[in-house]
């Protein structure tokens, strides 16, 4: 009897535990998944001003008024557009640029190659926020005021400190071994980075493609202070427009939101196996 009662309380207590944790991660699911599921209730709810929304979703009728508001009365598919754009230079320059910079530096011994190291590890602690003054000045300079580009370059300068050293810590675990069995085959330096390196630190190149792509969609303060055009506008300036003290189209800005995070959406579910697979085989064995 004695020996059965320690079994009996572990036994309790497990069921106590696994209770207790299932209710607290309820909890949570539920604190995360609400402001969604209120965010996609007000983009078909009837009406226009947050204050009109019910407190269960879906209870005041349903309605597509506001996306077609969306894409007919505003220039929604040329923010789309601009936004796009934007995203995806920035993620093809972060990639080329940041792959090639921490080739460089993981591969080659140069003069002042720890000073660089060095200027690039000290700028990664200071937030972009900081030389805003600075970075308009610059691109009043060049011309790169209220254009895509100069946008680009905006995100692409604060992107490449943080990048590099994160794709640079990566190729220093890639054998060196593979780089000499290729020069004895004749290969060049840009050879061995396209044919070789690559492909090896694919894992962590499309997870950078992922992040560098993901972090100007949505993006307010640089397009804020860049752009002033309204044939220029992103879709986080022309969304927070419906917000404004002169506006309040809760239910339009959140039909606009809500079209932002189907591309995401379809990209992560078509693309779920691959990512799971390249950032599974990050490991490196040197």
């Amino acid at each position: 009897m004695s020996s059965q009662q320690p079994v009996r309380r572990s036994s309790a207590t497990a069921v106590v535990n696994t209770v207790v944790l299932t209710a607290v991660l309820v909890i949570v699911a539920i604190a995360v998944i609400w402001p969604v599921v209120h965010m996609i209730a007000a983009a078909f709810t009837p009406g226009q001003s947050i204050a009109n929304m019910p407190v269960v979703p879906f209870t005041e009728g349903f309605t597509t008024d506001h996306f077609t508001f969306v894409f007919t009365q505003t220039d929604y598919p040329l923010w789309f557009l601009n936004t796009f754009i934007i995203a995806s230079l920035t993620c093809i320059g972060t990639l080329v640029f940041a792959s090639m910079g921490a080739y460089i530096f993981s591969r080659f011994n140069f003069v002042f190659k720890k000073s660089f190291l060095m200027g690039l590890l000290i700028l990664n602690v200071f937030p972009s926020i900081v030389g805003m003054v600075a970075i308009y000045v610059v691109l009043l300079r060049i011309g790169g005021l209220d254009t895509l580009w100069g946008l680009v370059l905006v995100y692409l300068a604060g992107n490449l400190p943080y990048t590099t050293w994160m794709v640079k810590s990566y190729m220093d675990n890639i054998p060196r071994s593979l780089d000499e069995a290729a020069r004895l085959d004749g290969a060049s330096s840009f050879r061995i980075y396209r044919q070789i390196i690559l492909p090896v630190a694919r894992p962590i190149l499309v997870f950078l493609a992922v992040t560098s792509f993901t972090l100007p969609w949505m993006d307010f303060i640089f397009p804020k202070l860049v752009l002033r055009s309204p044939e220029k506008q992103t879709i986080a300036l022309g969304l927070f427009n419906f917000v404004t003290d002169k506006n309040n189209f809760f239910t339009n800005f959140a039909a606009g939101s809500l079209i932002v995070a189907v591309p995401f959406i379809i990209f992560f579910v078509f693309t779920q196996k691959m990512l799971v697979a390249s950032l599974a085989g990050a490991a490196v064995k040197g």
